[in-house]
């Protein structure tokens, strides 16, 4: 059975690697329908705290459903421990601590929230059951090069995604609206300096899981933040004269 069921997280994985091209050509394709982008109409829509909170919940609550419905034998190695916490961690902080900072924030279209929290499904189940009954690493792993560079990689991407995410929520005074340049912290090199930081993040993770599980959402986080990152600078661009020309899209100096 668990020959079979490795097979298996390893298809589910290489699935989510085409999920990620496919869902980033629907994105250049297909009208943005999220955020700034979301047209007026009738459609059903989420709030955009409740909306946040409860979509990104599966990738917290499946991986701790997933570990106490089964023996769990790989979370007794600690590495397979600490990966999982590393996970575990960000979307604590995306479900229950982002939402509630959110201020203000336009509603989510009921089709993007639905189809945001099938991915938290499926992603949290596919991290979880791999590093709880699969993954297998010697006991000195966590020493190793690869996952010690990746483990710094995933805590200072962190560290960026919610520096940046604080930036963003604070370009308006009270009492403000519409829309300014972003400026401080990684913005001065790149429009998406909080995309910038989750991807970071995941490829860190990747790196230090070293599994087709690991480097499949780092794939699938890059091609669709990717794309929306294109979409956010060629906005500013366009409603921003005084844009700075400089700044690259989501990685300082290079694109």
């Amino acid at each position: 059975m668990e020959p079979a069921e490795r097979f298996q997280l390893d298809v589910l994985a290489y699935l989510q690697c085409a999920m990620g091209l496919l869902g980033s050509l629907a994105l250049v394709l297909a009208d943005s329908v999220y955020g700034r982008y979301t047209s007026p109409g009738p459609d059903l829509r989420v709030p955009a705290r409740a909306a946040w909170a409860l979509q990104e919940l599966p990738s917290l609550a499946v991986p701790l459903w997933v570990c106490a419905r089964t023996a769990a034998e790989r979370l007794r190695r600690a590495p397979n421990r600490i990966l999982l916490a590393m996970f575990l961690v960000h979307y604590a902080q995306r479900s229950l601590i982002f939402p509630f900072l959110i201020r203000g924030g336009k509603p989510v279209p009921l089709l993007t929230f639905v189809l945001a929290s099938m991915f938290c499904v499926y992603n949290g189940y596919l991290q979880s059951r791999y590093l709880s009954q699969h993954a297998v690493y010697a006991d000195d792993w966590v020493t190793d090069p690869r996952f010690l560079v990746g483990f710094c990689l995933w805590l200072i991407g962190m560290l960026v995604n919610i520096h940046s995410d604080h930036i963003l929520r604070n370009l308006r005074k009270p009492g403000e609206t519409g829309y300014k340049i972003p400026r401080g912290g990684l913005f001065e090199y790149v429009t998406a300096a909080n995309y910038f930081g989750e991807v970071v993040e995941w490829c860190g993770y990747g790196l230090a899981s070293w599994s087709i599980q690991g480097w499949a959402f780092a794939f699938f986080t890059f091609c669709i933040l990717l794309t929306r990152a294109q979409q956010h600078h060629q906005w500013y661009l366009e409603k921003f004269e005084d844009y700075p020309k400089l700044r690259k899209i989501i990685i300082p100096f290079l694109f």
